[in-house]
């Protein structure tokens, strides 16, 4: 099911909730009621309930975000490092050079069209994927350099495939979900209690009461999609993609 559909869904599900309560609601009022006789502790206490979810609602948005920004960055590191051996390899001799160049290849054409979707949908690496990156650092480790310009050319071969290997270790830990079910737990029911103070305000059937009811708890539901969204960066809508890959190795 896309995306924008289950958005759709799950904004007009919670604007029907809240409209069908506020219609029922009123159903039950009696002609002496006086919607002005909300005590102002109600109103004080409804706006502080708002205050301290939206913070906190913040700070989930804001930290999935840094999290989905993170991954970005470790899949730009890894593919940049990956860059790095193949270019640096030209000090080599042709063999040696082109065996590492293959490896590359091997490795960054494993990881945009075999590990990526299994990242996505299982959210973890391939054993695959840790096996021809091993061989990438055999190729380098394992050169003797013959003279002092090759011997100047391993040990920046050695550390990137260092950073490489630190950057797929950094994906696999992306690849998981970023909040605990705990902070879900308090996300949902902190949603539920926003909306549900709404109630307490007296809230009648004239088109202007009933427009914010809706567009509110519609805005409730869109940012905890949102949150849902970006929680695991790399298999849902919005998701970090190996576009640089593709840029650095135009033919993986």
């Amino acid at each position: 099911m896309s995306q924008w559909l289950v958005l759709t869904l799950a904004m007009a599900a919670a604007c029907g909730v809240v409209l069908t309560i506020t219609v029922l609601k009123e159903r039950r009022i009696t002609e002496d009621d006086d919607p002005s006789e909300t005590p102002d502790v109600i109103e004080y206490l409804t706006m502080m309930v708002g205050v301290v979810y939206a913070i906190v609602l913040g700070l989930a948005i804001a930290g999935v975000w840094e999290a989905r920004s993170a991954a970005e960055d470790t899949v730009r590191t890894e593919a940049q490092a990956l860059h790095e051996v193949s270019a640096r390899a030209r000090a080599y001799p042709a063999p040696v050079r082109d065996r590492i160049r293959a490896d590359v290849d091997a490795y960054v054409s494993h990881v945009v069209h075999k590990e990526w979707p299994v990242m996505a949908e299982k959210g973890e690496l391939t054993g695959r994927g840790t096996e021809l990156l091993t061989k990438v650092r055999a190729d380098v480790t394992d050169y003797r350099p013959r003279n002092d310009f090759e011997g100047q050319s391993y040990q920046p071969l050695v550390d990137q495939v260092a950073v490489a290997d630190g950057a797929r270790t950094a994906r696999a830990n992306a690849a998981e979900s970023t909040l605990p079910g705990v902070v879900w737990f308090g996300l949902i029911i902190g949603g539920a209690i926003s909306i549900g103070v709404m109630f307490t305000l007296q809230i009648r059937r004239s088109g202007r009461e009933l427009l914010m009811a809706g567009l509110f708890s519609a805005l409730i539901a869109f940012l905890l999609f949102l949150v849902w969204d970006f929680d695991a960066p790399f298999s849902r809508g919005i998701s970090a993609t190996a576009s640089p890959f593709f840029e650095l190795f135009p033919h993986p």
